[in-house]
């Protein structure tokens, strides 16, 4: 005669281990079967301080404590974050990520990502400037004209760079695009007079004794008309498509993130340890490079979200943008 067990032993090893499942989603621990189910998020990023959030919130392991599998990407620059997440190969961007070039990939793909997090800097936060050699006599930026220019690349940057000199007395201008690690090294072997840059570089030279910073803020003072207004250059950001198929992960990983951001706020120079391996800081130079300010999507207000507005138009005035681009649609709303 057979006889048969109303608990066979896989169904009973079955039944403990989705058990053990729901009660550690009761008790809000992420259990190895829950870590299994939930999607990979790639993030793509370059190395620029601005990132410091993203990167805080990886070595601090935030987002692991939220039950996440966090993969981030590193490119040579912020339009190759946007193009993998117009690919599908990323599904977001960190801070430093440019804001127009995530706007030229909503113009082509409409309705590709939501913002939720930006990096606004200005003359007090800052994150770009121009540059020149320690020795070099000039005193402004309109100082520069008629001198060899560079810039970051892609075309956020060189936008920028040219719309600056113009707007400063310098007059219409040609711009070299140039790797953000290149910077230091052509101004000293004098292949550049001047550089538009993001931090470290300003900081790197500064420390070696071979730059100076010209001028620092200088999107708030030529673009946005202030120098102390919020520019909203880099965002944060995840694919709506990853939002819509994962809504649940998307509110974990945004609190996660956030995580990263109140760090920096309250703890910068525990924080600012996290830039090592992510970026070329480290070293003495880690307690020296000026860290952006942060602005979530649900601390912003209409003063913020119209100066945003102002720095996208420029984009469109100069025929970069195809057509306008409205900032409130971009924004994450929760």
């Amino acid at each position: 005669m057979t006889h048969f067990t109303s608990n066979p032993p896989v169904a009973t090893g079955r039944r403990k281990l989705l058990q053990g499942a729901l009660a550690a989603s009761v008790l809000g621990v992420a259990s190895p079967l829950l870590a299994q189910g939930a999607p990979k998020i790639r993030i793509g990023y370059w190395p620029v301080a601005a990132g410091l959030p993203f990167f805080a919130a990886i070595e601090k392991g935030y987002f692991k404590e939220a039950g996440l599998d966090v993969e981030p990407l590193k490119f040579a620059g912020a339009q190759q974050v946007m193009e993998a997440m117009l690919a599908g190969r990323s599904d977001g961007s960190s801070n430093g990520t440019g804001s127009a070039n995530l706007a030229i990939g909503e113009i082509a793909q409409p309705g590709l990502f939501k913002i939720f997090c930006t990096n606004p800097s200005n003359a007090t936060h800052v994150l770009e400037e121009f540059i020149v050699a320690k020795d070099n006599p000039v005193k402004s930026v309109a100082d520069l004209r008629g001198k060899r220019i560079a810039s970051g690349p892609g075309i956020q940057n060189v936008t920028l760079c040219k719309t600056m000199l113009e707007r400063a007395g310098a007059g219409v201008m040609s711009v070299t695009e140039l790797p953000i690690g290149q910077h230091v090294a052509a101004i000293v072997a004098g292949q550049v007079d001047a550089i538009y840059t993001l931090e470290p570089t300003g900081t790197v030279g500064r420390m070696n004794g071979t730059t100076r910073v010209l001028e620092a803020g200088v999107v708030a003072r030529y673009i946005l008309g202030d120098p102390q207004a919020p520019w909203h250059g880099g965002s944060a950001s995840l694919t709506t498509e990853f939002i819509k198929k994962n809504p649940d992960t998307a509110r974990k990983y945004m609190a996660a993130y956030a995580r990263g951001v109140d760090l920096v706020r309250k703890n910068p120079a525990e924080a600012r340890q996290f830039m090592k391996g992510y970026t070329a800081i480290e070293g003495a130079l880690t307690s020296e490079v000026p860290l952006a300010s942060y602005m979530m999507f649900n601390e912003f207000k209409a003063s913020d979200v119209a100066y945003f507005q102002k720095f996208y138009d420029l984009f469109t005035e100069k025929g970069i943008f195809e057509k306008k681009v409205l900032v409130d649609g971009l924004l994450y709303k929760g």
